[in-house]
């Protein structure tokens, strides 16, 4: 099936490669220089409805506003869109409770902000206005069999299409955005491209994801998010539960495990998993809940990371999102790092232009501080847990991962470094703005004393969650009544 938009007389012609998330902001950032042909494996639907070819998207999935700012720079007014098709506009940490590794965040006003829905509408809402972009098509239920062209230059793709097998599509540039499954580098080493290097991650990390109904009165209330996280630095395995208010009146609840703790399939097992994290407020507040679906279960989230950016590339090439670098979903970063990271590509052609010798090579390095930022905070992390594989991180990762943890525990009790840590993990700064003058003398004054003891829940939450005074009726969990900010009252 192919979908085509009036074409426009631009001379030039780019290909890309998937027609995900980062495909089809690829293909928005290039459709202003030529005409672009998505190819996509799977038929995209015309709704917010799942597709094969993205099993990850039963999982919860936080557009962090780093990455939601960026698509917007890309694509004006996608944050009304969103919202307008069921999404929420959280305020961070207004309308969040999380226990971080340290503790619990209070919730001051707001500092950022995350978009929240189901990854199939937030996918179908950009899918919609990108495809009816000026010059853009998509050649649907189509697989790319490889690059063509030489190690010094890609000028094409072959595909099977629903109408001829190892067809031939020319192309000034392809973008390969393929995702997990991406054949990219073995492609490149086909034509003779050498210096492909790879690194990788592995905690065993298993999720297991189940969609509820949502307490009546919730949505007008406007819940908050609530997550409670482990904390790596204890050598236990590491376990998760989540909660993301979603469209349609629903609760989407995710729950994660590494090696030695996982979640499984089981129904039954679900809701006493999710008691059974550092803190058992998610399984509270699931308690009782009408289940929407079965549990979907995703195993071998493993990162991985190749180093296109390091490589003698062929000019007329790059690749992007997960194609380049996989993410512990834990940290939500793999939508924001694309999205960041084709705002940087489009300020490159908007400067030199598609015609501009090695545009390829240099769209690739534009790319590549937005990945080193996160993969680096994030690997780190996730070597820590117990029977974790993986590349070594970078000599100072401790010392600095030690810092981060005494920040991290600071905003816990002071609103400047609540500020600071959201800035950096919602990628609207690198982690480097921890490293601020100003950021370094709070952390240095820093405690976590009169930190939050227990989950700052509102008085008005716990009564449409079904929460008494004192937490869940009959479970005597400690849950105080705060206000909004978190405050004991």
């Amino acid at each position: 099936m192919t979908h085509a938009s009036p074409l426009s007389s631009l001379p030039r012609h780019a290909v890309v490669i998937g027609g995900s998330l980062a495909g089809l902001l690829a293909a928005a950032v290039l459709a202003g220089h030529a005409t672009v042909t998505i190819i996509e494996a799977d038929a995209l639907p015309d709704g917010p409805e799942p597709r094969r070819g993205l099993p990850q998207a039963r999982h919860t999935h936080l557009l962090w506003s780093g990455g939601a700012r960026a698509v917007e720079e890309i694509l004006p007014g996608i944050t009304a869109d969103w919202t307008a098709a069921g999404a929420f506009r959280r305020s961070l940490p207004t309308d969040l409770v999380s226990k971080t590794a340290q503790g619990w965040l209070p919730r001051h006003e707001e500092m950022q902000f995350a978009i929240a829905c189901s990854r199939d509408l937030l996918d179908s809402v950009v899918r919609s206005r990108v495809v009816g972009l000026p010059g853009v098509t998509t050649l649907q239920q189509s697989r790319v069999r490889g690059l063509e062209g030489t190690a010094a230059r890609i000028t094409g793709v072959r595909a099977d299409t629903p109408d001829e097998e190892n067809r031939l599509i020319t192309a000034d540039l392809v973008v390969d955005a393929s995702g997990r499954g991406s054949r990219a580098r073995s492609w490149l080493e086909a034509l003779g491209v050498s210096g492909l290097k790879e690194a990788g991650v592995d905690c065993g990390l298993v999720f297991a994801t189940r969609i509820f109904e949502a307490p009546e009165g919730a949505h007008a209330l406007g819940f908050p998010i609530v997550s409670v996280q482990p904390d790596p630095r204890v050598p236990v395995p590491g376990r998760t539960a989540t909660i993301v208010p979603i469209e349609n009146g629903r609760w989407q609840a995710t729950l994660s495990g590494t090696r030695g703790g996982r979640p499984t399939a089981d129904p039954e097992a679900f809701i006493p998993f999710a008691k059974g994290v550092r803190d058992p407020i998610v399984g509270e507040l699931l308690e009782g809940r009408k289940p929407l679906t079965d549990v979907s279960v995703t195993q071998g989230a493993a990162s991985r990371r190749i180093f296109f950016e390091k490589a003698d590339l062929p000019d007329g090439f790059f690749a992007v999102g997960d194609s380049v670098a996989t993410f512990n979903p834990l940290h939500g970063q793999g939508m924001t790092v694309a999205a960041r990271g084709l705002l940087a590509v489009r300020t490159l052609l908007r400067a030199k232009g598609l015609s501009h010798a090695g545009i390829g090579r240099e769209a690739q390095r534009a790319i590549a501080p937005q990945v080193a930022a996160a993969w680096d905070l994030a690997a780190s992390q996730d070597l820590l847990y117990p029977g974790a594989t993986g590349t070594k991180p970078r000599p100072g990762t401790g010392l600095f991962n030690g810092y981060a943890e005494r920040l991290t525990a600071g905003a816990t009790t002071k609103a400047p470094l609540t500020a600071a840590l959201l800035q950096v993990i919602t990628m609207n700064r690198a982690p480097a703005h921890w490293l601020r003058p100003g950021v370094v003398r709070e952390v240095l004054r820093a405690s976590d004393r009169g930190a939050l003891k227990a989950a700052p829940l509102t008085a008005a939450e716990r009564t449409v969650a079904g929460l008494d005074q004192d937490g869940l009726a009959g479970t005597g969990s400690p849950l105080g009544a705060v206000d909004r900010a978190g405050r004991a009252r």
